[in-house]
């Protein structure tokens, strides 16, 4: 069998080049040391030469997943939605990378991230962090605007492999929470209650802190009617 890396084609390089952002520091980490890394991780998926996934459909008028499906299609047919445009994460499984941990059960992340991601973890359960359930790659269109049938039109964070949710049952997904009070509504997951719950995030606590240091935004901070507690990604969504 011929095991020859394929060349990465230049139009391709030129077609995602990472775009520029001064504010966040994981974009600058990309766009030095990462993109080496992202480029690496590009060569060797198109050696593998297929691109495949399982993903799904939010309908906001039903409110439930629909159009689940599993895809798969040559690598180098990949659309511009299956590409995150910042990170050149993919929605393929061959671009991830299984992390496991003790008593967790084993999940997925970009291999761009998968390490750093893992580091992180290892180091929080070391210090005594109480980690019991982490959410990362998983494909699904539940972003953007809707079509005419209630259908979300956009692959989530968590579809690139990109986003991580830690102890969704303690650290819910709210909406109508602006700033959040007793007022906020939880939609998603169990109630965040920090300085009750050890498991629940702490806003200046270690695993906020050290994400937040590393380039990526907690979904509890970010702007608007939703606040996501248990959610980090490099845009918070």
């Amino acid at each position: 069998m011929n095991t020859r890396t394929k060349a990465f084609p230049r139009n391709m390089l030129n077609k995602y080049k990472l775009k520029p952002c001064r504010d966040n520091p994981m974009i600058h980490f990309l766009k030095t040391a990462g993109i080496l890394l992202w480029l690496l991780m590009a060569t060797q998926a198109f050696a593998a030469e297929t691109c495949s996934y399982n993903t799904y459909t939010w309908n906001t008028q039903q409110k439930k997943a629909v159009q689940l499906q599993k895809v798969i299609h040559a690598y180098a047919d990949i659309t511009t939605d299956e590409r995150d445009a910042i990170t050149g994460c993919t929605v393929c499984i061959e671009d991830q990378v299984l992390i496991t941990l003790p008593a967790i059960k084993p999940f997925y992340m970009c291999n761009v991230f998968a390490s750093k991601v893992q580091n992180m973890l290892e180091t929080f359960i070391r210090s005594g962090e109480q980690i019991e359930e982490v959410t990362g790659y998983r494909v699904g269109k539940t972003r953007g605007d809707t079509d005419i049938y209630g259908n979300r039109t956009q692959f989530s964070n968590h579809s690139y492999g990109i986003a991580i949710d830690i102890n969704p049952k303690h650290n819910g997904l709210y909406d109508q929470c602006i700033e959040f009070t007793d007022d906020c509504r939880l939609i998603r997951g169990g109630p965040w209650q920090p300085g009750q719950d050890p498991k629940s995030m702490q806003i200046n606590g270690q695993i906020v802190s050290t994400f937040k240091d590393h380039g990526y935004l907690w979904g509890g901070e970010i702007k608007g009617q939703q606040k996501d507690f248990m959610h980090f990604s490099i845009t918070g969504y």
